[in-house]
């Protein structure tokens, strides 16, 4: 198991429209990192404690925040186009659709081969299995999910250690297949493989792998511009036909995989499932402080019901789910489950199953030089001693802390506080006109004058 050099940067799949932007605060409110500040009426995302666990996203009541993605021409660019599917996206069609179908759709948009993420799910519980067995420390946290290893990274550094350092489905199916069409006699250089993403941290993973250098994944496609588009030709039952499913590794434990339950179910020692980043934060939080007490694994993802909650799905989740339960009900049938299927293939690839080091990305260190990070937490306690404790964000900031935190790392002003602004101007401390500067620097020129167009106002719609 080498180490592989961490990428410097985190590559973010978020995106704030600044001419959408209304700088009405929910974004920042959610936010499980407190990574987005109001500045000039508009919001702004701090890069290096984003997660891109997209709850700003669902919070955004104008649609002000949206996730990139390569442009679907881009996949012309390889004579051999490959889509690599989560199991989600056919989830989200009724089961009267047939999957061959459905991969006969992806055809029309271009594609000339499909392949579904979970193939190489029993890959992955092997070399869980051979991790487990070199590591002592617990509880083991998946590594499934990016959004929760980077909000571990940057929150929660001191559990770094215990994620499971083992690709997740998608590297190791982009891995193999693109292993399985090179043994064909195709270069490389001529094979696209594109990712139908259902979240924006999967991007971001793609973009910027944490523990590796570089993905095999070529593109990613968001997941709810693919589903219109699949919907779409399925619509027109005159260019939409069936394309052999070559699915060859796929069974009950794939299917069931990237939702809730879907890797703890097979853990032989007491594991937790847990989902939702609200949850999994307050769970990492009582780990921490060693209030858990013995648990093997975790599996932790950031979304509801798991990867059919994604904030790219189109379907309901829970349709979703039951969908895909039913799918892996029938696929259990004719599978033997205790017999995992791991091909020859696995043994060339078992190298490329390991991640290298994680590295901790502290955002609560308030400095490098430890002296000077004490003085600084001083400051912000004395500070905290004057601040109200409202976390009304009228601040610009997500909470009174946070305000505190960006003063003594000189992004603020303690007269950035709406409240103690009235009580500096009440001392000869602080001008009327000074104080109404500041809230036009936080809330933008125009956002104190009548406006009846806002949400809930008499002229919303018009």
């Amino acid at each position: 198991m080498s180490d592989k050099n961490q990428n410097t940067e985190f590559h973010h799949a978020l995106k704030v429209d600044k001419d959408l932007c209304t700088g009405c605060t929910h974004c920042m409110t959610v936010c499980p990192t407190r990574a987005i500040r109001v500045r000039g009426g508009v919001a702004s995302i701090i890069a290096n404690r984003c997660v891109d666990c997209g709850e700003c996203y669902r919070a955004c009541p104008v649609s002000a925040i949206g996730v990139e993605q390569n442009d679907l021409d881009i996949i012309f660019r390889y004579p051999v186009r490959v889509i690599l599917i989560p199991a989600v996206l056919i989830g989200q069609f009724s089961h009267k659709i047939p999957v061959s179908r459905i991969y006969g759709a992806l055809s029309d948009l271009g594609f000339t081969h499909v392949y579904q993420v979970e193939n190489t799910v029993d890959m992955v519980l092997e070399a869980y299995t051979g991790f487990k067995e070199l590591n002592e420390i617990r509880p083991l946290i998946s590594s499934f999910c990016p959004a929760i290893v980077r909000l571990i990274q940057v929150r929660f550094p001191d559990l770094v250690d215990n994620i499971i350092k083992v690709n997740p489905p998608i590297d190791m199916s982009a891995l193999y297949y693109l292993e399985k069409i090179k043994s064909t006699g195709i270069r490389q250089q001529d094979i696209g493989l594109f990712y139908a993403t259902p979240c924006a941290a999967k991007i971001a993973a793609v973009k910027s792998p944490v523990g590796d250098t570089e993905s095999v994944v070529t593109g990613v496609i968001n997941m709810n511009f693919l589903y219109n588009k699949i919907q779409k030709s399925l619509q027109n039952s005159e260019t939409s036909e069936n394309m052999p499913v070559t699915d060859d590794l796929l069974n009950s434990r794939g299917v069931m995989w990237s939702l809730t339950r879907g890797e703890s179910m097979h853990s032989e020692k007491r594991a937790l499932a847990v989902d939702g980043i609200r949850n999994v934060t307050e769970l990492l939080e009582n780990l921490e402080n060693d209030r858990l007490g013995y648990v093997d694994f975790l599996e932790l993802r950031a979304c509801d019901e798991g990867c059919a909650g994604g904030i790219l799905m189109t379907g309901n989740r829970f349709l979703t789910v039951e969908r895909l339960r039913k799918m892996a009900a029938q696929m259990s049938l004719r599978d033997n489950e205790e017999q995992k299927k791991i091909i020859d293939g696995f043994m060339n690839l078992k190298e490329h199953s390991f991640l290298g080091n994680i590295e901790p990305r502290n955002i609560e260190k308030l400095d490098e030089d430890t002296s000077v990070a004490m003085k600084k937490m001083e400051r912000k306690r004395r500070l905290m001693c004057f601040l109200p404790g409202f976390d009304c964000a009228a601040c610009g900031a997500p909470d009174c802390q946070t305000l505190a935190e960006d003063i003594v790392q000189g992004h603020s002003s303690i007269s950035n506080c709406i409240f103690l602004q009235q009580q500096m101007i009440n001392q000869n401390l602080l001008s009327s006109e000074k104080a109404y500067r500041i809230t036009e620097q936080i809330w933008g020129k125009d956002r104190l004058e009548k406006n009846c167009n806002k949400i809930g106002a008499e002229d919303e719609n018009s």
